[in-house]
């Protein structure tokens, strides 16, 4: 039979409908049966063969309905054009995944919420999703404070949750046992940028970070980072979520006059940096910069003013095209990364495709491979099968400890060159090496 209108959210405004086959025998057709054979076996208990018969056909629709899995997602406020990328690849995972069958034998359904990228709605909206919805499993939300805000929530209801982008190792360190990190930690983003600048002779660098959670655990790696590599730390310092003018700031870098300027970022903070970089006219031999400055709009706001600037990335769709000494497909450490990049394109053309999405994706993938080998959506279960997985994805390596830290997976660094991402470390990886030393503005 066909049971109608299931529906499947695919992004914020749109739904597609689709039907569900069964081998199984119509209501009608069964109630009829079963019925007969009541009449003749029980004929003085017709109240026992009707209750009967509404179960087992209860039972049969319940068990072709979607499997329902909840997320909060950053479609406004700070984080919403990386919480959009983040939804995109969980939306195109759940397509794809359907178009091969969903998992169990059921098709997947996506349900989600804007968290206006404020921590205290995506604990209420994680809540509801599983108290009131009645959703059977959960991914993550973006960002590492809004994933260390809704852990508990994960905790305490027992429902596995993998983190695509929470990159803060303390919250993998608290004797959790149902959030699952996906990507590199915080504390190695910038490590490329270090490494290029050791090996370059360079001895002073400045640290800037927002004074949240992923950035402020990012600056305190690149600090041990630098040290350990000979680089004198000759500022270190935050600055508020929301601050729009950096001057003040940068005239303290300005005084510093540091070889490397290191900033922990998002994208509106590593873009309003990188102006007040030029309009206060501070020269460092290398700008690097974290979360954001990977986004093709990073290029589009910036222009030229973005050239030369470093990144660091947890996945570059320049990947899938790369050959390790010319001879090796890179892809192989991302099997279906190619694959992935082709179809996101295709299901959102213009869209900025970026680690956030791969992320979101291989995350998903991930996920739904636990699913299958734990046979069930029981969390338990779910949750020793994840802790078993040491599989790449279309996003690279997984793997975790027993407190659900990542220890698989790889980061790259990339330089904006001539309006063009280029992967510039690791050096086995990279396909170009950096334009170094960063010119002064006036000689751009």
């Amino acid at each position: 039979m066909t049971i109608p209108k299931a529906w499947a959210c695919l992004d914020d405004g749109a739904c597609t409908r689709g039907s569900r086959e069964t081998s199984a025998v119509s209501p009608g057709e069964g109630t009829t049966a079963v019925t007969c054979r009541t009449a003749l076996r029980v004929r003085f208990l017709p109240t026992l063969a009707a209750a009967f018969i509404a179960a087992a056909t209860v039972s049969s629709v319940e068990a072709q309905a979607p499997i329902r899995i909840g997320a909060s997602l950053s479609t406004t406020g700070n984080y919403a054009a990386l919480g959009q990328n983040q939804l995109r690849g969980y939306q195109l995972c759940f397509k794809h995944a359907n178009e091969k069958g969903g998992v169990l034998g059921r098709k997947l359904e996506l349900v989600f919420e804007d968290d206006q990228s404020q921590e205290p709605v995506a604990v209420r909206i994680y809540e509801k999703l599983i108290t009131q919805d009645k959703v059977s499993g959960i991914l993550g939300p973006y960002s590492s404070p809004l994933s260390e805000a809704v852990a508990e929530v994960s905790e305490k209801h027992r429902m596995p949750m993998l983190t695509p982008n929470a990159a803060t190792t303390s919250i993998f360190r608290k004797g959790r046992k149902y959030v699952f990190m996906v990507t590199s930690p915080a504390e190695v983003y910038l490590e490329g940028v270090i490494d290029i600048a050791a090996k370059r002779g360079l001895k002073t660098i400045a640290i800037l970070s927002e004074d949240t959670l992923f950035p402020k655990t990012t600056s305190v790696g690149t600090v041990e980072l630098a040290k350990k590599r000979g680089l004198q730390v000759v500022l270190a310092e935050s600055y508020p979520k929301g601050t729009t003018d950096f001057r003040p700031l940068l005239r303290k870098v300005a005084a510093a006059n540091p070889d490397v300027v290191a900033a922990a970022t998002y994208f509106d903070d590593a873009v309003a940096i990188t102006r007040a970089l030029k309009e206060l006219d501070v020269n460092p031999k290398m700008v690097g910069v974290t979360v954001g400055g990977d986004l093709p709009k990073f290029h589009e706001v910036l222009g030229r003013d973005a050239d030369f600037v470093y990144g660091g990335s947890q996945w570059l769709p320049e990947l899938v095209t790369l050959r390790a000494g010319g001879l090796i497909p890179i892809a192989r450490q991302y099997p279906g990364a190619a694959e992935f990049v082709e179809a996101y394109r295709k299901e959102f053309p213009g869209a900025d495709l970026s680690y956030h999405s791969a992320a979101g994706y291989g995350s998903c993938q991930i996920y739904l491979e636990a699913i299958k080998r734990a046979g069930s959506m029981d969390g338990t279960k779910i949750r020793d099968a994840i802790l078993k997985l040491d599989t790449p994805s279309a996003y690279g390596g997984f793997k975790v400890d027993e407190g659900g830290f990542q220890t698989a997976h790889k980061m790259v660094t990339f330089q904006w060159q001539d309006g063009k991402k280029v992967i510039v470390w690791p050096e086995d990886l990279a396909a170009d090496k950096p334009l170094f030393p960063t010119p002064p503005w006036n000689k751009r």
